[in-house]
């Protein structure tokens, strides 16, 4: 099963500040290399038409010309001025955002990623959720821009969000950082950009970007623990080795190698954007997550069809 269809996210249509530097960026190298390619398709064409040879040439070798110290200058001189104006505007680019001037207030977030499955925590905000990271918009009254501290518990991955930021590795034992300052509210779409695995491609970014209200909404409701049903859904889930992997706080289950399931139902898809998450596909998750997303480290439980779907309204009441 194929995954839910995302909008294509471009680096030319920005929305956070270090993005709208990238772009600029990206406009300039494309203006410079078109016009190398509009000059060398100009020379390439003229020389193809004008020293063609006439049907009735005969075999002779033409007059050859050797050496031209204008011509060695140019095509010396020339290339090194290109590379030293993209050197130049590349490096101006990078510690620009490599600054990050007025951050000392930003919001904390570590970015862990796994196999293949992102986790995100708010250490100041006591939050850990997964797949979908969300952010408070920041305004011109009041900047919120956002730090993001990436690691990595297995393999290099690397985390690209093209509208927010440019593409930075997550490497095991080598914390890295970067930041965003998203300056439109809405969701946003990225992807690992690096080869992780199996499952490399359906380990997907969604970044839901909140105005300040609604983003204080959001944390206040993650932090609540959510009422704890009565049922055999509860008992079947806390039985089963799905509590060595997955926590929801309040509960006996306090594994950390899978995600967070305190407020699963409050994510749109699962799986890491595997598929939407509605209740016949995580019906088909909890069955035999390889269906939904083959090589995926979850196990099958082997569970009856009815425990399926006791597990199953059990795991739709964590909202």
């Amino acid at each position: 099963m194929s995954g839910p269809e995302l909008p294509i996210p471009s680096v030319f249509a920005p929305v956070s500040t270090p993005a709208f530097m990238i772009r600029d960026l990206s406009w300039l190298m494309l203006a410079i290399c078109g016009v190398i390619f509009a000059v060398v398709a100009y020379l390439l064409i003229h020389v193809i038409v004008r020293f063609r040879s006439p049907r009735d040439a005969d075999d002779r070798e033409p007059p050859q010309v050797y050496g031209s110290s204008a011509i060695e200058v140019a095509w010396t001189v020339v290339p090194l001025l290109i590379v030293l104006v993209l050197f130049l505007a590349t490096a101006r680019t990078i510690f620009e955002i490599e600054r990050a001037r007025g951050l000392s207030d930003a919001l904390r977030v570590t970015v862990v990623g796994h196999q293949w499955w992102w986790e995100f925590r708010y250490p100041d905000l006591g939050i850990v959720t997964a797949n979908e990271l969300h952010l408070p918009v920041s305004e011109t009254v009041e900047r919120r821009p956002t730090v993001l501290r990436l690691q990595s518990v297995d393999v290099v991955h690397s985390f690209w969000i093209p509208q927010l930021n440019g593409k930075t590795d997550v490497i095991p034992n080598h914390p890295n950082t970067m930041w965003v300052e998203p300056l439109q509210v809405g969701t946003y779409y990225g992807q690992c950009a690096e080869y992780c695995g199996t499952q490399h491609a359906h380990m997907l970014l969604r970044v839901v970007v909140h105005a300040k209200g609604e983003f204080d909404a959001w944390a206040a409701a993650q932090r609540v623990l959510p009422a704890e049903p009565v049922g055999a859904g509860r008992a079947v889930f806390l039985a089963t080795a799905c509590v060595n992997c997955h926590t929801v706080r309040g509960s006996q289950a306090e594994g950390t190698f899978g995600p967070d399931l305190t407020h699963l139902m409050s994510r749109a898809t699962i799986g890491a954007g595997a598929a939407p998450n509605t209740r016949e596909n995580l019906r088909r998750w909890v069955s035999n997550p390889a269906h939904l997303k083959p090589g995926a480290l979850m196990p099958a439980m082997n569970l009856t069809d009815d425990q399926v779907d006791a597990v199953v309204a059990y795991l739709m009441t964590l909202k």
